[in-house]
């Protein structure tokens, strides 16, 4: 990756790692009052032999988005859990090119939350993403009685 790329205004490095995002960092994330966007530059790790930004890391990060931004309207929010995820190609992303997923919530619930994704490749519309996910309340450990 060009690390001499700017970052574009509003995004920071995103502060959540896991084992399956680590080889694509480094990611970055901006938030809103209303949604939540990860980005980052497509670089080799990411393609495919054509050149073009493989179809499960855009499937991967629209997942992660839309979990995102779900979780950041739900107070004491123990996780989400993805029960559907579908995503429509629309075009393509390329190595070099800022790959950005902005994702909203539609809908929260109390057991269920619904996201969309649009997915943007240098500004340019590549896919777009809906999801479901299971709310999973923080529990609190409650004392045992003798």
């Amino acid at each position: 990756m060009d690390s001499n790329k700017p970052i574009p205004a509003g995004f920071t490095k995103h502060n959540r790692r896991s084992g399956l995002t680590d080889p694509w960092e480094p990611l970055y994330a901006a938030g809103s009052d209303t949604g939540f966007s990860l980005g980052l530059h497509a670089a080799a790790p990411h393609v495919n032999s054509r050149g073009f930004v493989h179809g499960g890391l855009l499937s991967a990060l629209a997942d992660n988005a839309m979990g995102l931004s779900c979780a950041r309207q739900i107070e004491n929010v123990g996780g989400l859990v993805t029960v559907s995820l579908s995503i429509d190609y629309l075009g393509t992303a390329r190595q070099g090119e800022w790959l950005e997923i902005r994702a909203e919530p539609t809908r929260i619930g109390q057991s269920l939350c619904f996201a969309e994704a649009r997915i943007l490749s240098d500004g340019q519309l590549c896919a777009t993403a809906k999801a479901v996910f299971k709310v999973a309340l923080a529990t609190v450990k409650q004392e045992k009685h003798a």
